[in-house]
């Protein structure tokens, strides 16, 4: 099952970026723009549940981050900052550059919302406003991590091993993965749309994917902390409005206080937990609505 089926009526095409990185993209509605992030192990099939209600408002771009989807998977490098947010970020830039979007909204989820924090930090002129789901600061999360944490998390500390091993086990059971992974959380499967599903374990069955997201997951637990410790070190805070959202039954609620940690690196940050787990998007997707429109739409 491809994701044409969840998404009617919108278009796909590759954009290159930098250095050949080729980014699979899927655009529909009419408006301002509104670029979509994914998160862990999934790809932009994720917001296929609220993509028609913000398509009748916003001009989307939903995008399968470097390394996951249909995007390239290039090899990582020693020190992984071609998996870093900084690079990932600059894709998205360019993305949104090459479809003549010079300032847009961002809302994100999980892997896709630390993209989207580096995105603003680092290129503050071109977003507007973000919504950020289900995460505290990358730096805030590692340097408080706890027992409880780190069990629930347990993914986080395993995809950041020497490759090629957590690579090897991914690939013996890609769907396997998919099923394990996103079926312990609160929720289980139940939320997810079959197609969907199939789509996550078929996207991380293509090859170079499963390194892409250790790759991901190494940089988060390497050099990202490197330009998070320099931000902090800088004085250096978010500029654009923050809307931080996250789910009553979830770990980021659970072991950390979100608030505080996004006023802690953002000027302008409000939020509040939703009746749901970690997907926001499949999970509580009305709920989701209700607290991102007017915030988006807000000149």
């Amino acid at each position: 099952m491809r994701p044409t089926d969840l998404f009617p009526g919108f278009s796909t095409q590759d954009i290159t970026t930098d250095a050949g990185v080729h980014i699979r993209v899927r655009t529909g509605g009419r408006g301002a723009p509104l670029l979509l992030l994914h998160g862990h192990p999934q790809t932009h099939a994720i917001w296929h549940k609220v993509a028609p209600t913000l398509a009748e408002r916003f001009t989307l771009v939903l995008a399968d981050l470097r390394g996951y989807g249909d995007s390239s998977k290039p090899a990582g490098d020693a020190d992984h900052a071609n998996y870093s947010k900084r690079t990932l970020a600059r894709d998205m830039l360019r993305v949104m550059q090459a479809l003549g979007h010079a300032r847009f909204d961002v809302l994100a989820h999980d892997r896709g919302a630390r993209v989207a924090h580096r995105l603003a930090l680092d290129h503050g002129a071109a977003v507007r406003r973000l919504v950020l789901l289900d995460i505290a600061p990358t730096l805030a999360m590692y340097e408080q991590t706890s027992e409880a944490f780190a069990r629930a998390y347990w993914h986080w500390f395993f995809l950041i091993q020497p490759a090629p091993m957590p690579e090897r086990l991914i690939e013996a059971d890609p769907a396997a993965y998919v099923r394990e992974v996103m079926g312990r959380r609160s929720a289980g499967l139940a939320p997810f749309d079959p197609r969907a599903l199939a789509e996550y374990a078929r996207s991380l069955a293509l090859p170079g994917t499963a390194h892409g997201i250790c790759e991901d997951y190494r940089a988060s637990a390497g050099i990202d902390l490197d330009h998070d410790r320099a931000d902090r070190d800088a004085g250096t805070r978010l500029a654009a409005p923050l809307l931080a959202l996250w789910g009553a039954d979830g770990v980021v609620h659970r072991c950390f206080q979100p608030l505080d940690e996004w006023r802690r690196v953002a000027l302008d940050v409000r939020g509040e937990p939703l009746p749901c787990g970690h997907y926001i998007a499949e999970e509580a997707p009305d709920a989701l609505l209700a607290q991102a429109l007017p915030f988006l739409s807000t000149t």
